[in-house]
């Protein structure tokens, strides 16, 4: 009987799920939205009524485990839901919760941790061979996931890889953190709608932006180049640091592709050692909103020691 193990990616607006073969391939998905506002144990129980509904129509398979991930702050080794701003718990033992209405083992990760595990097994990270990888999140806040030599670095307090709230200038305006000057506040998605409308006159959505910009619209090009620069100073600072070559980008804001990423990249050669900055590479996720299921997958995977 083929086992399968479900991901799901548990978001303040929806529930991103799927169902995934030992190799990495998702067999199948659903997505549904959370209701935050009704309660973990709700969340829960609709969580398990759709993969009931998975089990009965593939009876020839068997759903042998289920990895979640969610906004942080999360404790993955208590398997608590700290308490994340946009779902608005607090402290509630979601991995517990979600065992008892599944009937079966559950993990529990970060969700930006998880889609870096998913994109180091499945996708640029395998397709690389690489033993370190740094996943950076470009969207409403930028954060980041940092793998060396296979394994996740979270620091002492596992709370290690907050890319966004670098300084790259001392004097510059705050992010969402109130650090000063932070990348964040240059290539976050609200930093560069505001950029755009203070060079227009015009508030637009990022993914409008990115579309003008391919269109050749003079404003929006300048809006990614400068995003660009700031994201390509974070990555510069990261690799040397941590001696880290390889960056891939997920997150909203990286749909905008090279206008994005090309300014990045050339910016590493500001910002770092030329003997660094000839290493690193700076690639688009081509897992987007899957490399999170994928990760959470992989992670209860390894908890049944199921070969991939």
């Amino acid at each position: 009987m083929t086992q399968l193990i479900a991901g799901v990616d548990l978001g303040a607006t929806k529930i991103a799920m799927g169902l995934v073969e030992p190799g990495g391939r998702i067999v199948t998905q659903h997505r549904l939205p959370t209701h935050a506002q009704r309660g973990p144990q709700l969340t829960a129980a609709r969580i398990a009524a759709v993969l009931e509904a998975w089990q009965i129509a593939l009876p020839h398979a068997q759903i042998a485990a289920c990895g979640v991930c969610t906004p942080g702050p999360v404790d993955h080794a208590a398997g608590m839901i700290l308490d994340p701003p946009n779902l608005g718990w607090r402290d509630v033992p979601f991995r517990e919760m979600l065992a008892q209405e599944l009937r079966l083992p559950v993990t529990l990760e970060h969700d930006a941790k998880a889609a870096a595990l998913g994109e180091f097994h499945f996708g640029k990270g395998r397709e690389l061979n690489a033993r370190d990888l740094v996943y950076v999140i470009v969207g409403t806040g930028i954060g980041a996931a940092i793998i060396l030599d296979g394994q996740l670095y979270r620091g002492r307090t596992n709370s290690a890889g907050e890319i966004g709230h670098i300084t790259i200038e001392r004097n510059g305006p705050p992010g969402s953190s109130g650090v000063p000057g932070c990348v964040e506040a240059f290539a976050g998605g609200p930093a560069i709608e505001a950029h755009y409308a203070r060079l227009t006159g015009q508030r637009l959505s990022g993914e409008e932006i990115a579309r003008r910009a391919a269109n050749g619209d003079a404003a929006a090009l300048q809006v990614l180049e400068d995003a660009g620069d700031a994201l390509g100073a974070a990555v510069a600072t990261t690799a040397m640091m941590m001696d880290v070559d390889l960056f891939v980008i997920g997150g909203s804001v990286s749909r905008a592709g090279d206008l994005l990423l090309e300014p990045a990249r050339r910016a590493v050669w500001k910002y770092a050692f030329r003997s660094v900055a000839s290493r690193v590479r700076i690639v688009a996720t081509a897992l987007h909103e899957d490399g999170a299921i994928l990760g959470c997958a992989w992670q209860a995977m390894r908890e049944l020691r199921i070969e991939n």
